[in-house]
């Protein structure tokens, strides 16, 4: 991806997220690009097209796990390493994207960004449910090999304690956001209650 084209990707980004979708126009973001009408245009020929890219690069770029980076070792050590590429996320991203916003306010609207996607590309919800079942594969394979060296011992099957560890963490971040928290500040309790989870399942 060009730069002019990743330019006017990361402003629209921003503008979704601090507004919505609906409230943004095609003239909020030329003017917050500050590229001519016709450079803006050779990229992008409709909002719908433009807000199309800006999921493509936020859901399934930015946001995704660079899975081949962390640590197979153990579980232990790939769950942790999962948790810092969320910081490492929070520090490269979120204040680009954020801008003036409000923290609070940015962060809920990140997931009416998901809604207004799924609401406006059916297709999306295949694009998402691909990804998290991938995401459940990795999970249950690096469970599969902690329970072959010794490490875990328990009970629930391998896709179980992933769901427990992925689900876990999802409803932690709706509820923190939801309570005014910070994207950032909660990892840590993801991570304290992945760590209490994972003494009740290590050999």
């Amino acid at each position: 991806m060009n730069d002019s084209k990743e330019h006017i990707i990361t402003v629209a980004s921003r503008l979704f997220l601090q507004k919505s979708y609906k409230e943004v126009t095609m003239k909020d973001i030329v003017d917050a690009t500050g590229l001519s009408k016709g450079a803006f245009y050779y990229y992008f020929s409709s909002k719908e097209q433009l807000f199309f890219e800006v999921l493509d690069f936020f859901f399934t770029g930015v946001m995704s796990h660079d899975y081949n980076s962390y640590s197979k070792e153990s579980f232990y050590s790939f769950y942790h390493d999962y948790t810092n590429g969320m910081r490492n996320f929070g520090k490269k991203y979120l204040d680009k994207l954020r801008g003036e916003e409000s923290e609070n306010q940015f962060n809920i609207n990140y997931f009416s960004l998901a809604f207004d996607a799924l609401k406006l590309f059916p297709e999306f919800r295949g694009k998402m449910m691909e990804g998290q079942k991938t995401e459940l594969i990795i999970w249950e394979s690096v469970i599969k090999n902690a329970r072959e060296t010794g490490e875990i011992k328990s009970s629930m099957t391998d896709e179980e304690i992933a769901k427990i560890f992925i689900y876990l963490s999802d409803g932690i971040a709706m509820h923190l956001i939801f309570s005014g928290k910070s994207i950032e500040t909660m990892i840590d309790p993801i991570l304290e209650l992945w760590d209490k989870f994972y003494e009740q399942i290590k050999a």
